[in-house]
């Protein structure tokens, strides 16, 4: 039985009423699936799928210091953003840990909004409050104003276009604007975590279910976390908790680009700079299973006996019809092309590193967007 002190969504009631399967995920309850993740997760890769993200948090720094703030705790460099313009990035802890992975976007000249992870929202606004004391700055935790609803597939524009008052063809990729979605005043950017085109809404609560009714009116299939997953790992996009953690460097997640050392001084600049200088001991890697079997969070993984890394996400891919997993291995073993073993249930099965991401949509993004 699920715990009834869990979270839901503005968009919960639609979700039962639908009959999609509910889970506790990050203290919310959310919808893993509606008709199945296969369907769901193709349905994103051909068409449009809807998702329900509501259970993200949005915390807004404002104020005169706003950027020296933003720059004092994030490893991307915030002075190349104006308003309109998302950045990937990350807050690091003292040691080069990731505290959490997030998307920034710049509001206003004294206005930032961080879209956090929603496991990880309390634990980032008390580290933001606490980090940026000494800056004449607001920390505000704005998360219960928003519904965030995603639009993810080819078909994604043309469903949302419909209902919007200015034109999404002038919005580029990490790109925003405030755009009137049925009505309703509303973010879209132009962003995502399946690989395909699409859109992230922020709406105010009120509006939610009617924007999310209108879209499925549209064309749009709805979606859970199942295919979120899915599609995710398929793109090589890291989820925090399993490629991402206090104890892992975005340097070792090979999300370098995303750190930038020369910038002034910011949490966690001196560990990751011995990290980039010394080189790593393990890294992450994308594999495929070459035996039956799908390699989990947890499986270990096998050279000559010997472990040389752990699982941290896999899943059977609906796109490429194979078992992929992502995984932290030794440095000696990370080469494209070598072969190891996963342990799963207590049997050993082949697997070899592959390139990332597995899967490249039809209609690729540039990379050079979102490394701003």
């Amino acid at each position: 039985m699920l715990n009834p002190e869990l979270k839901k969504t503005p968009l919960y009631r639609l979700h039962k009423k639908m009959g999609a399967r509910m889970v506790s995920f990050a203290g919310w309850l959310m919808p893993v699936q509606y008709t199945g993740i296969i369907e769901e997760h193709m349905a994103v890769r051909n068409s449009a799928g809807l998702f329900d993200v509501s259970h993200m948090g949005q915390i807004e720094i404002s104020g005169k210091d706003a950027l020296s703030a933003v720059q004092y705790i994030t490893t991307n460099d915030a002075s190349k953003l104006f308003p309109g313009r998302v950045q990937y990035t990350l807050i690091c802890n003292e040691k080069g840990g990731v505290v959490d992975d997030v998307t920034l976007y710049k509001i206003d000249k004294e206005i930032y909004l961080f879209c956090v992870n929603a496991g990880n929202t309390d634990k980032v606004y008390r580290w933001m409050k606490e980090k940026v004391k000494n800056y004449q700055v607001k920390v505000e935790d704005k998360s219960s104003a928003f519904c965030l609803i995603a639009l993810q597939g080819p078909k994604a524009q043309n469903i949302l276009q419909g209902l919007c008052s200015d034109k999404l063809s002038t919005i580029k990729y990490y790109h925003f604007k405030h755009i009137k979605v049925a009505g309703s005043h509303s973010i879209i950017s132009r962003t995502g975590y399946t690989g395909e085109d699409g859109f992230e809404i922020y709406s105010p609560v009120k509006d939610a279910e009617a924007i999310w009714k209108k879209l499925l009116d549209g064309g749009a299939i709805p979606c859970g976390l199942g295919a979120r997953d899915t599609l995710r790992l398929e793109m090589d996009y890291c989820l925090y908790g399993h490629e991402l953690s206090e104890s892992i460097s975005p340097i070792e997640a090979g999300l370098g680009w995303a750190v930038k050392i020369n910038k002034p001084d910011f949490i966690g600049r001196e560990e990751l700079q011995k990290k980039i200088s010394n080189g790593l001991n393990k890294r992450l890697v994308g594999i495929e299973m070459e035996e039956s079997g799908i390699a989990r969070q947890g499986c270990s993984i096998l050279s000559d006996d010997t472990r040389v890394g752990e699982v941290t996400s896999g899943t059977f891919s609906p796109s490429l019809k194979k078992a992929i997993a992502l995984a932290y291995v030794s440095k000696e073993v990370a080469s494209i092309g070598h072969r190891f073993y996963v342990e799963l249930r207590g049997r050993t099965k082949k697997a070899v590193v592959v390139p990332t991401p597995f899967y490249k949509p039809a209609k690729e993004k540039s990379n050079v967007c979102i490394k701003l």
